[in-house]
């Protein structure tokens, strides 16, 4: 018995389906995004210009305003680590739909508020959402982009953030000046309400990502980040208006402390093998740990030199809220010129883009406080005016743009992906603990300047500017510590 040949067909090898890619951010996902950032970035320089009208129709004291303002940089500052970590474990994308309807409901009741009483609560809590809000766009930007879009994104996000401090300035000033139906300081808070409304009706724009092995939160790490930054920053924001009271330098000696305290807490963490709230190994690396000591005297000399310079124009120079602001706007206009061009920049000069940006600011400052001395004179009538001013800022704006942009993207260049929300948070909270440290410190060492003598203001205000040369000086120093990675380094790979 023969048996026939068995013959065995075989079908042709099916490639395997490539991995899935995460969804691609568009233009339109990006403008959300920047519009949260935005919006968050603004409502903390704004109130600035709006101080003096807010606290004539509110009855505030001097320590109730400075509340206004600390309240929420405080709990936007403690609550980003944190809305960082949310996004990565519930997706960053309804994270973010939560911090803008939070943000445009506290905005309303600031808007709303009749008293001080009302209104240091509602920032807060803008605060709070706005801490919702900021860690999900530089996540989202490192989930759903790479190579050159991922770095042109992150260049409009320091953009983003530069140009929201000074527009913040400029467009309160107009808004406090127009008076609109007698309502005063009301719709700097009032006008994030239809934008907000808009923003969140379109975010499913907003690619859906979450990180692919989320943590639980850390709680421990949640608690003395808290209380390390509270302990640090009320203090400064309020102990001088209240005259150094004992709970004041308590909290300040208690600061080292609970910083010391986080750290340990968060290395006993990831040596268990958990991802605290501050990985270690993260801040560690080179680009992170000093990009971040780079980002740090930075942030805090910018936002001090803009909180000084509101003060010195309009409650002591006596300039309206919107010449002011006006003043600035050459500042906004380069800031932005040069943020646009900075990745094209960076990728061809690396970091030393970053060293020239801030050897402007070295020349443009010094000439900006001799400035100051020479064209305030002791008179009534030799006082600074626009002509003064504006042409220096407008350097100064430039200098800030060429750094600004390539630092947010050198800091973030070694985060992987699966922690972009905690990398995005760690730096965001620098940014803004160090926004608020310059507002609270330089605020204090103006108005205490200030009050010494008839030149007071004039010495005061030249001492900040002098203040912000050192910095850039500093900078210049510091830049060239960073990784370049072959004339490469503020772009991502």
């Amino acid at each position: 018995m023969t048996s026939e040949p068995v013959t065995t067909s075989r079908a042709p090898a099916v490639p395997p389906s490539p991995p899935p890619t995460a969804p691609e951010l568009g233009t339109g996902g990006l403008a959300l995004v920047l519009t949260g950032l935005f919006l968050a970035v603004v409502d903390f320089f704004i109130v600035n210009v709006a101080l003096g009208d807010l606290g004539r129709r509110l009855h505030a004291s001097t320590a109730q305003l400075e509340l206004v303002v600390a309240g929420y940089g405080v709990s936007y500052a403690v609550l980003l680590v944190l809305g960082g970590r949310l996004g990565d474990t519930f997706g960053r994308r309804r994270v973010f739909a939560t911090g803008m309807a939070g943000f445009v409901a506290a905005s309303l009741l600031c808007g709303l508020a009749p008293s001080t009483a009302w209104l240091i609560p509602a920032r807060i809590l803008q605060g709070a959402t706005a801490a919702l809000l900021v860690p999900q766009v530089l996540a989202t930007i490192q989930a759903t982009t790479s190579g050159e879009r991922r770095a042109r994104a992150i260049g409009f996000v320091g953009a983003t953030a530069g140009l929201g401090a000074v527009v913040g300035q400029v467009v309160g000033g107009w808004i406090v000046s127009a008076d609109l139906a007698g309502s005063g300081w009301r719709p700097i808070f009032l006008v994030n309400v239809p934008i907000g409304l808009t923003a969140l009706a379109l975010c499913g724009r907003i690619p859906a990502t979450r990180s692919a092995r989320p943590s639980d939160v850390d709680i421990t790490g949640t608690l003395l980040i808290g209380a390390a930054v509270v302990s640090l920053l009320l203090p400064l924001a309020e102990g001088r208006a209240q005259g150094w009271p004992l709970w004041s330098w308590v909290l300040l000696a208690l600061s080292p402390g609970f910083a010391l305290a986080l750290r340990r807490a968060e290395l006993r963490q990831e040596a268990a093998g958990r991802v605290p709230l501050l990985p270690p190994s993260v801040v560690r690396a080179p680009t992170m740990s000093r990009g971040l000591a780079l980002a740090v005297p930075t942030f805090a000399g910018f936002g001090g030199f803009m909180f000084c310079y509101a003060v010195a124009t309009q409650q002591v120079i006596g300039w309206t809220p919107l010449r002011s602001g006006l003043v600035l706007a050459p500042m906004a206009l380069t800031f932005l010129g040069a943020s646009l061009l900075a990745p094209r920049f960076a990728r061809r000069f690396g970091r030393s883009l970053l060293t020239f940006g801030f050897a402007v600011q070295a020349v443009v400052y010094p000439l900006l406080a001799v400035t100051i001395w020479t064209a305030w004179g002791p008179g009534p009538h030799e006082q600074l005016s626009a002509w003064d001013l504006a042409p220096l800022l407008a350097v100064a704006g430039f200098g800030q743009g060429l750094v600004f942009s390539p630092l947010f993207g050198l800091i973030l260049s070694r985060v992987p992906v699966e922690l972009a929300g905690v990398g995005s948070g760690v730096l965001a909270t620098t940014q803004q603990s160090s926004l608020a440290l310059g507002t609270a410190a330089l605020g204090t060492a103006f108005t205490t300047l200030a009050d010494r003598a008839d030149a007071g203001p004039r010495a005061a205000f030249v001492t900040v500017a002098l203040v912000q040369a050192a910095v850039a000086v500093a900078g210049i120093g510091l830049s060239r510590l960073l990784p370049d990675r072959g004339r490469t380094a503020p772009r991502l790979p």
